[in-house]
């Protein structure tokens, strides 16, 4: 049984991304959206995960595994059927469901779970996370009556000059009472400019059945950035500004953050200074007391406490305590420079572990 079950829209073609890849699988900051999607849903406490996809279904099936349960939507008829094809799956459950888009990477668990506890002490049938868009062009309007209630959304092609004048816009996030999504969604009309059933359209159909209708708003806007195109470098600098900013908090000491690029899983020791253009990716590890870059690049390296190494290429291996390295260096896969190292410069190791103390001059 799902007490709070996440469902993820994934079924969109991402036309504007210009790809042969479903949107969803785009990386960002070494994963795909709808890993960080998936992992903020894990977050917020969600005990259950259900994919609708469509456009790249094997593609996005593939990647998911058996990480979350999947349903497919044959026909793009719009964000309502979208959702409505999780009834096979959640149908029969009593619980809540919290909505997500799958293009939203910058997603953080912690706001989704105050989220879903405020839609829960507020008693509402369907709750919807809202926020104030500098310039909300292309979103759904939030509209609310004269004492401030939610009454309804009204999507860009269908609200009137005064509508499109709101800025506080539909973030696409909703979380809805279970059986009551599935009766909402089923009583949906495609009677609007696109032709489709709207997911937007749940709040009218929730107030006519007499239940309150909640919107909650975050004050953190880039959070619900959603992806509509090659923009993922706007959203990658976001999160980058997120990580590093959290680094430094812990005690790393970052020169330049503009110039510092570090994926999320990355993990570094405090006291550790990370000069510009140094990227840490993957399943990155430094110890503390390290000294790294300039212009160095790691993906999946190990490396312990008090070395230091600047401009270098380190893939798949280990580097020890107080091992320094010169310039122009590359260490390839399964290399293991044991403690006490010291490396010159336009040194290339692959394969080898280097003893404990031992010098490569060049």
């Amino acid at each position: 049984m799902s007490e709070f079950a996440a469902i993820i829209l994934a079924a969109g073609k991402g036309t504007r991304m210009k790809s042969k890849l479903p949107k969803v699988l785009h990386k960002l900051s070494g994963k795909p959206m709808l890993e960080h999607v998936l992992d903020a849903a894990g977050e917020a406490g969600v005990d259950d995960e259900i994919v609708i996809v469509g456009f790249g279904s094997e593609k996005v099936t593939e990647f998911l595994g058996t990480r979350a349960r999947v349903a497919i939507q044959k026909e793009q008829l719009g964000t309502g059927h979208a959702v409505l094809q999780a009834r096979d799956l959640l149908g029969g459950e009593k619980g809540t469901a919290l909505i997500l888009c799958g293009d939203t990477p910058l997603l953080e668990g912690a706001e989704l779970k105050k989220f879903y506890e405020t839609h829960l002490e507020s008693g509402a049938g369907v709750s919807v996370l809202t926020a104030d868009a500098p310039n909300p062009f292309g979103y759904g309007r939030i509209l609310r009556d004269s004492v401030g209630r939610v009454t309804g959304i009204v999507e860009e092609k269908d609200a009137s000059e005064a509508q499109r004048k709101i800025h506080e816009i539909n973030t696409g996030i909703y979380c809805v009472e279970m059986p009551l999504l599935f009766t909402l969604l089923e009583n949906l009309s495609n009677d609007n400019a696109q032709g489709e059933y709207y997911l937007t359209d749940i709040l009218a159909e929730c107030l006519k059945r007499g239940r309150d209708v909640c919107g909650i708003k975050t004050q953190d806007f880039d959070m619900v950035m959603g992806i509509n195109s090659r923009q993922l470098a706007q959203a990658q600098r976001v999160m980058n500004e997120r990580i590093v900013g959290r680094l430094m908090d812990e005690g790393v000491t970052i020169m330049d953050p503009s110039t510092t690029f570090v994926e999320k899983g990355v993990k570094v020791g405090r006291d550790t200074v990370l000069y510009p253009f140094t990227l840490l990716e993957g399943e990155t590890e430094i110890g503390e007391d390290c000294v790294i870059g300039p212009n160095v690049r790691f993906t999946n390296v190990t490396v312990g406490h008090g070395s230091s190494i600047q401009f270098a290429y380190a893939h798949d291996c280990r580097v020890g305590n107080g091992v320094t390295m010169g310039c122009f260096n590359h260490l390839r896969p399964h290399t293991v420079l044991s403690d006490h190292v010291k490396v010159g410069n336009f040194v290339e190791v692959k394969n080898s572990t280097v003893g404990e103390g031992s010098k490569l001059p060049h």
